[in-house]
């Protein structure tokens, strides 16, 4: 396993919990820890981790490239990179449109050229906001003009990596081209990996010139680990029934032939369970074929099928529909895992 990297999204309670669960992985022998932005802002939950940690690096994955103007993300990246020694990633993706537009307010170019122009304008903030160097950037959705302005505080870095999130092909592509590394979507199996992402990817590192070796793909898998395959089906159900409940996701379930497993949890949600607690109406296919569940050894196996494809495994404790109780114990054994890994 030493050629892949073992990194985690801990999950915490509170701030406080999250930071303890990121140092006890940093501790079992964790590369990255990862934070998401849902109930909690990817940039403040990174702070406290790149404050309460090391040794691992601190990412965002991902951090919403839309609902914070370039200027803003490149300051919090440089203070976060600044706050880690030097530990800081950002992982940027889009969300989706409804979320953009109806939570944030933001707005929603076309996602693909929105984003690209969104990590080259970061970049080049990061590049000159020490040396005062005038910035003109053109741009249908990110424009940006900057003169006279110079940063007057120690910067750990010019380059801070970026990575992108990506599922669709046009954004995959687009991770190749221009990212520092890739993140997959949280449920992603090694097929799905091998046959739908890898290929864009490439394409993307053709277009750009790029070798393999520049890029970091990293698979996300929602991990659940029990002695009792039962309880850790039970426990990563929920997980496989929130994105199920989605149709926009019909093409990947169909693909793991899912498609009527599928079709009965959007039948339970429109039937008013709520997206959190779908459990009840997802297949133990379902949850086999796109979580990692069983034994800690099974599991272990289940992670290695990544070797070769993939770069990095993130791993993450199932969440949807789980008391705190329930949560933690999973992330326990996750914890044990990569121990076990490392």
């Amino acid at each position: 396993m030493s050629e892949l990297k073992i990194t985690f999204g801990p999950w915490g309670e509170t701030l406080a919990e999250l930071v303890a669960a990121g140092r006890a992985a940093e501790e079992a022998g964790a590369t990255t820890l990862w934070v998401p932005e849902l109930h909690r802002s990817a940039t403040v939950s990174a702070a406290a981790l790149a404050a309460g940690t090391t040794r691992a690096r601190v990412g965002t994955a991902i951090a919403l490239a839309f609902t914070r103007s370039p200027m803003v993300t490149a300051l919090e990246a440089m203070d976060l990179d600044e706050m880690s020694g030097g530990r800081f990633v950002l992982g940027l993706g889009t969300g989706v449109k409804r979320l953009n537009e109806d939570w944030h307010n933001a707005r929603w170019g076309r996602p693909v050229t929105h984003l690209r122009e969104t990590v080259a304008a970061v970049r080049e903030i990061v590049a000159h906001a020490a040396d005062g160097a005038p910035i003109a950037l053109e741009g249908e959705h990110e424009p940006v003009r900057i003169r006279g302005y110079q940063r007057p505080y120690p910067q750990a870095r010019k380059e801070i990596p970026v990575y992108v999130a990506a599922m669709g092909p046009a954004m995959t592509k687009l991770a190749g081209e221009i990212g520092d590394g890739w993140i997959s979507h949280e449920l992603c199996s090694p097929s799905w990996l091998a046959e739908r992402s890898l290929p864009p990817l490439a394409e993307g590192l053709a277009e750009a010139g790029r070798d393999r070796a520049s890029l970091d793909v990293v698979v996300s898998a929602a991990c659940s680990i029990d002695d009792d395959k039962a309880v850790a089906r039970g426990r990563a159900a929920g997980t496989a029934g929130f994105y199920a409940s989605v149709r926009t996701y019909a093409e990947f379930f169909a693909f793991h032939g899912l498609a009527e497993d599928q079709e009965k949890v959007i039948a339970a949600f429109r039937a008013g369970a709520g997206a959190d607690f779908l459990a009840p109406a997802v297949s133990d296919r379902m949850t086999d074929a796109l979580t990692l569940t069983g034994t800690l050894d099974e599991v272990a196996e289940r992670v290695s099928a990544y070797a070769g494809l993939a770069d990095s495994v993130k791993l993450t404790p199932p969440t949807h529909g789980l008391d705190p109780a329930d949560i933690r114990a999973a992330q326990a054994r996750i914890i044990d895992l990569i121990r076990e890994l490392s």
